[in-house]
């Protein structure tokens, strides 16, 4: 914001930035501080200006004056001054007013994930031209956090999602190892922060967590020490999620022996159902991967503050020198709120805070092929998603989210791809045969199709994504 005083002959120019200048509406103006001059900024005609904010008879704030128009009138004497030019229109008093070439400027802070890269290419794709920062716990750039749990031993430029010359190019800074758990964390000491969104992993819970050797796979450094330190070991993975079984496919060639804890009959029951959840262990426990399922970890033991056993519910106990916890849940951490998830996050990716928007794993939103329905979905490709539609509704272009939800798993080699939203479905159409590891698995509600699962079997899933792209409806009995 560059000054030019209102006397003649005189100038003057101070820097500086307006942090809220998108909360005015036409006909209302505020006081704010630039450097240490008080301004008065001012939005008339969808049009922002600014001007001195001390009345030039007796030095009266103008912002508690009246604003008509494109003047504002002195509340002590009457004085009034042009909004855009600063002039003085009527007295008394003899001088104008400073006036502001105002330029508007956002900050816009992406917390790392998925959703932040696409989130802020969106931002300037669509021409926004302000300062972008994208704050990550990470050592790395934006990358691809898909690849961890399927090839660990990748090295890291491998999985970049841009180079650091594309981003530079661009104007998007990336802080990395930074951590923000506020809306307001006044990280520059000249403005204030928008569009935060905060996420960290749910950490283990049970005794013996802390103990050396067990790990949480949340980063590439995780990936790294879980690549050196299981080859010729025992290791015991958590979870019988997509994060844990691809983890125990990965190890099964390389670790003395693996053993996987899960809760439920199958691997993936609860998402593929049982039929793809038993193919999927029996492919595992060829690669000699031993399941211990309908059962969890209560405890962990160690030796010399290192890990030497799991012990699970049903009373076994695991020899271990390296554990690997496979799970993808995440805590929402904005600081002086806590608020339930599915409470949280309204259409158009905003939260009931202002000035929050909320993109990946922990938002709930309403899914287009479910009626609106709301959901909430891990699907790297459907964070992704998020990140385009919260970046334009930043940008006061409303978009509802549409996208199809399209997921892959790889298992020794071998990817499962998933399209759709199966939860409640009543019954599993298969072409092709499970048990031959080749087949597209149709999911049933409602005599329509909602979802579709396949192995070996492309571009089945394509197919049914785009149907239900385009709007159309797969029935049951053309799945037959």
């Amino acid at each position: 914001m560059n000054q030019e005083s209102g006397k003649p002959g005189e100038q003057e120019e101070v820097t500086g930035l307006v942090c809220e200048e998108a909360d005015l509406k036409d006909g209302q103006m505020k006081e704010v501080t630039v450097g240490d001059q008080k301004v008065l900024l001012v939005r008339t005609h969808g049009q922002y200006s600014a001007i001195g904010n001390q009345c030039t008879h007796y030095s009266a704030a103008l912002v508690k004056g009246a604003l008509s128009g494109d003047r504002v009138r002195c509340p002590f004497h009457g004085a009034c001054f042009n909004v855009k030019t600063g002039d003085i229109e009527e007295y008394p008093g003899l001088d104008s007013v400073p006036s502001y070439k105002v330029k508007l400027s956002h900050l816009f802070f992406v917390i790392s994930g998925p959703a932040s890269l696409v989130c802020a290419e969106t931002l300037r794709q669509n021409c926004y031209q302000g300062r972008i920062i994208i704050m990550t716990k990470d050592t790395l750039l934006p990358f691809d956090k898909t690849k961890l749990s399927k090839a660990m031993n990748l090295d890291s430029s491998s999985i970049l999602l841009r180079s650091s010359d594309f981003l530079q190019q661009y104007g998007i800074e990336v802080w990395t190892q930074k951590e923000v758990r506020g809306k307001k964390a006044n990280c520059l000491t000249e403005c204030s922060i928008y569009h935060v969104i905060s996420l960290s992993s749910r950490p283990l819970s049970c005794p013996g967590s802390d103990l050396k050797g067990v790990n949480v796979l949340q980063c590439y450094e995780d990936a790294k020490e879980i690549n050196g330190s299981s080859p010729g070991h025992k290791a015991v993975v958590i979870g019988a999620s997509f994060i844990g079984m691809e983890v125990a496919s990965y190890l099964s060639d390389k670790a003395a022996s693996v053993a996987l804890v899960g809760t439920s009959r199958y691997p993936y029951e609860r998402s593929l159902g049982p039929e793809i959840g038993n193919m999927s262990m029996q492919m595992l426990e060829e690669q000699n991967v031993k399941f211990y399922m309908k059962d969890e970890v209560t405890e962990i033991r160690g030796e010399n503050g290192k890990v030497k056993e799991v012990v699970l519910k049903s009373g076994t106990v695991l020899e271990a020198d390296v554990v690997i916890a496979g799970i993808g849940n995440y805590i929402l951490l904005l600081q002086g709120f806590c608020h339930e998830l599915l409470s949280l996050f309204k259409q158009y990716m905003r939260t009931n805070i202002p000035d929050v928007f909320a993109a990946g794993d922990v938002t709930s939103f309403p899914l287009t092929i479910r009626g609106d329905q709301r959901v909430n979905i891990g699907h790297w490709q459907m964070s992704q998603a998020h990140g385009r539609i919260a970046a334009l509704n930043m940008l006061k272009k409303p978009t509802k989210i549409e996208s199809i939800p399209f997921f892959w798993t790889v298992l020794l080699g071998k990817s499962i791809r998933y399209a759709g939203y199966a939860e409640g479905y009543t019954e599993i159409v298969f072409k092709g045969k499970v048990e031959e590891r080749k087949f597209v698995a149709l999911y049933i509600k409602d005599e329509v199709v909602v979802a579709a699962a396949s192995l070996m079997f492309d571009p089945a899933v394509s197919r049914v994504a785009e149907l239900m792209a385009t709007g159309q409806t797969l029935t049951k009995a053309q799945a037959q």
